[in-house]
């Protein structure tokens, strides 16, 4: 396929907001949970610390806290290593591709899951990835690492983690010339209605109500949220240069892609994740503003 120019910026990132959810959703699986369970894992906080991070290798506390960003460091150090003592990063990466291909087939159905559309999906999706780079995006790269599987719903679901990790980790610079530190980026998110809703966040990232009171005064003070906790003008172009300049720290994929794949992809990764979301792939509750 010959490639063009993507001339509306903002299709990646609708591109993105497919691949994303396609990914994550095996977070909130119970597949997940008996997988890990299986190997000796049985928390939640450290089967999320080993999936996310095993492609990464046996790291420490440090290197999870820094690449995920917004967790709290001692709820990381409480799991990480320790969790390498339980299973290997080799043994948690079975665990987690088992856990991957038993939730799409759930959510999907074997009909979706052998479909040409999902092999034109995955075919589409690593295309993309030939643009990625690793410098400066740790995660991203550890999952480069890692071998293409050869069913093709587990090779898009390969991809959509390669595309996802790859601008997540750009998106972390971008937080940083933002001056954004981790509570402050999660309660600005919150702010916006498109993030996780409180209680998940103060029930998965370690932080205390007090922390994010805190951050809120904080954000008060330099303008960017209201009294009442909502953004203000300059809060609302805070987060909109924020999403802009995480577009350019990621548009290579999407460039190398071409408009007419990048609309595709869209359009048959949209597809899955309605059928997905459709099958209760996320919580109901997962996103909005409410405490």
């Amino acid at each position: 396929m010959t490639t063009s120019p993507v001339s509306d910026p903002r299709a990646a990132r609708r591109c993105h907001n497919m691949l994303n959810p396609f990914h994550s959703m095996h977070y909130f699986s119970p597949d997940l949970g008996k997988e890990l369970g299986a190997i000796g894992i049985t928390h939640r906080s450290a089967a999320y610390f080993a999936a996310r991070a095993a492609a990464m290798g046996a790291v420490g506390a440090g290197t999870v806290t820094a690449t995920f960003y917004n967790f709290k460091h001692e709820l990381v150090a409480e799991h990480v290593p320790a969790v390498w003592e339980t299973a290997s990063p080799e043994t948690v990466l079975a665990a987690r591709a088992r856990a991957v291909d038993s939730t799409l087939r759930r959510l999907l159905g074997d009909e979706i899951v052998a479909s040409p559309e999902m092999a034109e999906a995955a075919t589409l999706a690593l295309r993309a990835t030939e643009a990625c780079t690793r410098h400066a995006r740790p995660l991203f790269a550890g999952h480069a690492d890692l071998p293409v599987p050869e069913e093709p719903h587990l090779a898009f679901w390969h991809a959509a983690t390669l595309l996802r990790e790859h601008r997540g980790d750009g998106h972390l610079a971008a937080l940083l010339a933002a001056d954004l530190d981790p509570v402050e980026a999660l309660v600005s998110h919150v702010a916006t209605g498109k993030g996780m809703a409180p209680k998940w966040l103060l029930a998965t990232r370690g932080w205390t109500r007090e922390d994010f009171d805190a951050a809120a005064d904080r954000l008060r003070e330099r303008k960017v949220l209201h009294a009442q906790g909502e953004l203000t003008e300059l809060g609302v172009a805070l987060r909109r240069d924020l999403e802009a300049q995480t577009d350019r720290l990621d548009r290579e994929p999407y460039a190398h892609l071409g408009e007419a794949g990048v609309a595709r992809l869209t359009e048959l990764a949209g597809g899955f994740m309605g059928t997905a979301l459709g099958a209760g792939a996320f919580p109901a509750d997962l996103i909005g503003k409410a405490a």
